[in-house]
């Protein structure tokens, strides 16, 4: 019973991965991380009409 049950959950796990790389949820691995490091233009904006 464990083994099928790890087999299905090997199963959506692999199934969760091609349906993300088919998305293209691993196009572009840099930018989310450097994001952070410049400022946020919409942030000057709130604080400017403060």
């Amino acid at each position: 019973m464990l083994v099928i049950l790890a087999l299905l959950l090997a199963g959506g796990f692999l199934t969760s991965l091609i349906f993300a790389l088919r998305r293209g949820q691993f196009d572009d691995l840099e930018t989310p991380a450097q994001r952070m490091l410049f400022e946020d233009p919409t942030a000057s904006k709130k604080e400017d009409k403060k």
